[in-house]
């Protein structure tokens, strides 16, 4: 086996392959893992999840161990026989074997069983059991696969035995829809057994391998990641292994990658292994097999089906599944939240809404934060809802308590209350740096045409003042020269107001300061008497503007209102990547608008951001270059929030509400 796979993954790296899809057992395990790693080429592989750390697998199967246990402490299950593979243990396929083991937990009086298998060896297990009768009432049997639909349960059930399992395909799902009717329009002539070959799950994980390598590359396009064979491209023959060294790149889009697929969700940690997924707890009933609840890593087993309840509609006796997103102010962590459970974890308004809405109405409630820490929006492609929308669409919560925008897209599939707060779209910029006053700062009182206009105004004055003085008489002397002075001694002018006079009494007067020469004629007084009224209106004015300059001090923003970001392109801005503002701009038929949506789909790097908290801290590291867009309330306060770096610009670009959100027909829509 080992040299077998080392021959495959050298000849196949030898083709200059980007990555590997394939499955492994237990024997090659090890072998594959090692190789990748040691070549830094990724392999994606929907065979059951290691429990080791490695690096360079990304695996598409998601870990069952946790919605194992989580269904265990359901049941209250304290003693149970738990049966697995060859791959894990030892044989139970074998028909002798398995008598053998059956015969001794009766004797224990066990009855409770728990079957780690993959669907063929599960299939053929019970098999044994109908055979051997052990299918009668009181009989419990917990399916540890995720291809709960993909089993034959009919002679099991017949015989009263109860039937838990688990399904990573949600028949719902809008993906799983669209590709079942594709499957069902294909040609019988070309596959013969396309129809009557059901959905099997690892089909399913295959599928979305797929999807996942092709995001994944596409997202290194769009980045522009050169992750061609040129130079060295590894050498598996070597000693040591030479690794790959675009491989790093393409493992780190791949587990980069969140897409909506056929099994849901997908994301991945930092070692390739699936995580805030979703699995569905199906039970078999009478009708075939239905679903009582589901499992992720937030909320851990959650019942949506009380058997005890005959109306499904009823919101007495259970506990209500209530959807929220982590968003300051509306819902935070406490301070001390890890050294308490449930619903005391957190604070915040729609905490406290919540609160008061159950109070009021009578029920049991259970706070569930949305696992993509979305609100909700519908992929264009797939047609399917993410965020708390798809939470309530999917029937995963029973109420949305959370700032989410009322729209008319989203009432198209769940229902709102009216609105607990209204607000609009408005724009966040980082706050401009306060100005340092400069050399010739003492001029900002006043604008600089105005300063040009003074400038212009003196020297005209004084010129007019420097005419007048010459055409008058009574500003010439003529006093006879004094025959005691020497006569070397140039004569004094027979006009005081020369042209440098006439400048210098100007600008005495100008400065509040006076001269030693005035005019004598009617005319020069004039003049004089006109300029010292004018620069009493400018000192004056000058005066208490510069007051109002000394005590604010300027800040000078950029941007006002969204027709200055429409206008240029030197600051980026952008919205929530799943969300009301983001479909406004889309839908919006406002030519600014417009442009501005045209510029945001097309922005590289793109102007979307994940969660608010991404798009804040981008505003406060673009050095003034990012704008964003979000709810007035929460720009707002996270304004007058330290380190007080970023401020609201312009109006509200629109007028909306949040609303407390429900299931389209859901009871809790009418309760008062």
């Amino acid at each position: 086996i080992c040299r077998w796979s080392f021959a495959l993954i050298c000849s196949q790296f030898s083709r200059g392959v980007y990555a590997i899809f394939g499955f492994y057992d237990k024997k090659s395990m090890n072998t594959l893992t090692s190789f990748c790693g040691a070549l830094h080429t990724s392999f994606v592989t929907p065979s059951y999840p290691t429990d080791n750390e490695v690096q360079f697998v990304i695996q598409m199967r998601p870990a069952l161990r946790g919605a194992v246990l989580s269904l265990l402490s359901h049941y209250k299950w304290q003693k149970f026989v738990y049966l697995y593979d060859t791959d894990r243990g030892s044989s139970t396929t074998d028909a002798a074997e398995f008598k053998r083991i059956i015969e001794e937990m009766d004797r224990r009086q066990e009855k409770r069983y728990v079957i780690d298998c993959e669907v063929d060896r599960i299939n053929t297990i019970l098999e044994q059991v109908v055979t051997l009768g052990k299918n009668s009432r009181g009989y419990h049997y917990i399916l540890a696969n995720l291809g709960f639909s993909n089993v034959s349960l009919d002679k099991v059930f017949a015989g009263g035995a109860n039937i838990s399992g688990f399904q990573i395909v949600n028949p719902e799902n809008p993906i799983v829809q669209q590709f079942m009717q594709r499957w069902e329009r294909l040609d019988e002539r070309e596959f013969p057994e396309a129809r009557n070959t059901p959905l099997k799950y690892t089909s399913a994980l295959t599928h979305d391998a797929i999807l996942v390598i092709a995001e994944a590359f596409r997202y290194l396009r769009r980045q522009r990641v050169d992750v061609s064979r040129r130079g060295s491209a590894g050498d598996c023959l070597a000693n040591p292994a030479v690794p790959w060294s675009q491989g790093i790149d393409i493992e780190r889009a791949l587990k980069t990658v969140q897409v909506q697929g056929m099994t849901g969700n997908i994301q991945f940690d930092n070692y390739g292994r699936r995580t805030n997924y979703t699995i569905d707890v199906y039970e078999m009933k009478t009708g075939g097999p239905r679903k009582i609840g589901y499992w992720n890593e937030y909320t851990r087993f959650v019942n949506i089906m009380d058997p005890q309840v005959s109306n499904d509609s009823s919101v007495e006796n259970r506990t209500i599944v209530v959807t929220t997103i982590m968003e300051a102010p509306y819902v935070m962590y406490k301070k001390n939240y890890m050294h308490l459970e449930g619903n005391d974890r957190y604070e915040g308004y729609c905490v406290d809404l919540a609160s008061e809405i159950a109070k009021h109405v009578g029920i049991k409630y259970k706070l569930s934060i949305v696992m993509d820490g979305k609100y909700g929006a519908r992929d264009p492609e797939t047609k399917t809802w993410n965020g708390m929308v798809g939470e309530l669409v999917y029937g995963r919560a029973d109420i949305a308590v959370a700032p989410l925008t009322i729209t008319l897209v989203r009432e198209e599939v769940i229902d709102f209350s009216k609105p607990f707060m209204s607000l609009g779209i408005s724009i966040m910029i980082k706050k401009p740096q306060k100005s340092k006053p400069g050399v010739f700062s003492f001029l900002d009182p006043l604008a600089y045409e105005i300063w040009m206009c003074i400038v212009f105004a003196y020297i005209g004055v004084s010129v007019v003042l420097f005419l007048v003085s010459r055409f008058s008489p009574y500003e010439w002397n003529l006093e006879e020269q004094d025959e005691t002075k020497d006569p070397h001694t140039p004569p004094d002018p027979p006009n005081d107001f020369g042209i440098f006079n006439s400048l210098w009494f100007s600008l005495g007067a100008f400065m509040q300061q006076g001269c030693d020469i005035s005019p004598r004629s009617l005319s020069g007084r004039i003049v004089g008497g006109v300029w010292w009224f004018f620069t009493l209106i400018i000192i004056s004015s000058y005066t208490a503007n510069l007051a109002a300059f000394l005590t604010v001090e300027r800040m000078v923003s950029p941007i006002e209102s969204a027709e200055d970001l429409a206008k240029q392109t030197e600051i980026a801005y952008g919205t929530l990547d799943s969300g009301s503002t983001k479909e406004f701009f889309r839908r919006s038929k406002i030519a600014v608008y417009e442009k501005m949506w045209s510029y945001m789909k097309s922005a590289e790097p793109s102007v979307f951001v994940k969660t608010t908290p991404d798009g804040v801290a981008r505003v406060r590291k673009s050095k003034g270059k990012f704008a964003f867009l979000l709810e007035s309330t929460m720009n707002e306060y996270i304004e007058q929030r330290k380190p007080c770096d970023t401020m609201k610009v312009g109006g509200n670009l629109d007028s909306k509400g949040y609303g407390v959100a429900t299931p389209k027909g859901s009871a809790l829509r009418w309760v008062e």
